[in-house]
């Protein structure tokens, strides 16, 4: 259930739009990653970089707090080098099968998600490992 105002979503919309655009993802690979309704086209991505806010169901909302989280953690651990994210998650890595953890991401949907999350975010994993997940 979404209880963000229209305020805090437009705000939240503009953060997880930047982290993408940082990502250098095509508009396509957004919609995907945000899991945005079926139909959504790749225009639609500008309107949302311009002050619409997403629809913040619970799908969405769930990606959205996961990829901030994941810009966050990447932005921490290199924090002279914002290149270094992107080079990150565009390589391939022994933990993922030589995928590189953007394919997870994209591939495997929000359990893909959480998996890169919980590489990056040791604080978000050891929440899950006090929670039984």
């Amino acid at each position: 259930m979404n209880t963000l105002s229209h305020d805090e979503q437009v705000q939240m919309t503009l953060r997880v739009i930047a982290v993408l655009d940082e990502w250098r993802l095509t508009s396509a690979d957004k919609i995907r990653l945000l899991a945005l309704p079926a139909g959504t086209r790749t225009r639609s991505i500008q309107k949302y970089q311009q002050g619409a806010p997403l629809p913040f169901d619970d799908a969405v909302s769930e990606r959205v707090g996961h990829l901030l989280g994941i810009g966050h953690s990447l932005r921490l651990a290199n924090p002279r080098n914002t290149a270094a994210g992107f080079l990150w998650l565009h390589r391939p890595h022994r933990r993922f099968d030589n995928r590189t953890p953007m394919t997870v991401m994209l591939d495997d949907g929000l359990a893909g998600i959480i998996e890169i999350r919980k590489e990056v975010d040791c604080s978000y994993d050891w929440f899950l490992d006090g929670q039984g997940g």
